[in-house]
């Protein structure tokens, strides 16, 4: 005998157990809250022209303000999230290879309108689009992730190679890409026209997340 299910009834078991699928399969994720105190990003600027061998220097600047989530599902890294944002005001020049007192004059520089205008802009911020994973199954997980980088009012897109690793409530992320100055509308700083900053600058990063 043959048991008749109206399609009203069968319909609303279907949405009841398609919504059941999408909570399972999400029940993995864990969203992680950036912890300021122990993340940190380092800027590396080089120095170019004729005379850089001579005079100039390299600076290092460091991003001691991370703000953010990272939201990972370990069953299916690819559906991650990040989004980060630094205080552009807070980023201080750490005086590595500087002259005591080309320190502040270095400082002033890079905050004001010449090259970050943070009174203008005062964050940079970065959105993920993708998640893409090189090493699915491993215990530390090699990810590329794509996303939007919006830095002195202008967004581009870029990839960032980046290691990631669990323990416990904790996920520790890091890496390294490089920047152009000039794609976010910043004129590298020169001197006399001999020496100069780099266009490119090199980026690297720890966040940790609970």
């Amino acid at each position: 005998m043959s048991v008749f299910i109206p399609r009203r009834i069968f319909a609303s078991v279907l949405l009841i157990l398609g919504v059941a699928i999408a909570i399972g399969r999400g029940a993995g994720a864990q969203t992680y809250t950036i912890d300021q105190a122990r993340s940190r990003a380092t800027v590396a600027v080089g120095k170019s022209g004729i005379f850089s061998f001579a005079a100039g220097h390299t600076h290092e600047v460091i991003a001691p303000s991370i703000t953010g989530r990272m939201t990972v599902d370990p069953a299916d890294p690819g559906r991650s999230t990040v989004r980060v944002t630094i205080d552009a005001s807070a980023l201080k020049v750490t005086g590595t290879g500087e002259s005591p007192a080309d320190v502040p004059k270095v400082q002033q520089t890079m905050s004001g309108e010449q090259v970050l205008d943070v009174q203008r802009y005062p964050t940079i911020d970065f959105d993920s689009t993708s998640v893409s994973v090189k090493n699915p199954g491993s215990d530390k997980l090699d990810v590329i992730v794509n996303g939007r980088l919006s830095l002195h009012n202008v967004t581009h897109a870029i990839s960032v190679p980046v290691t990631v690793q669990i323990k416990g409530n904790e996920l520790t992320a890091s890496g390294r890409f490089p920047l152009k100055q000039t794609d976010y509308g910043i004129t590298p700083v020169s001197v006399a026209g001999v020496v100069s900053v780099k266009d490119r600058v090199d980026i690297s990063f720890t966040i940790v997340g609970r």
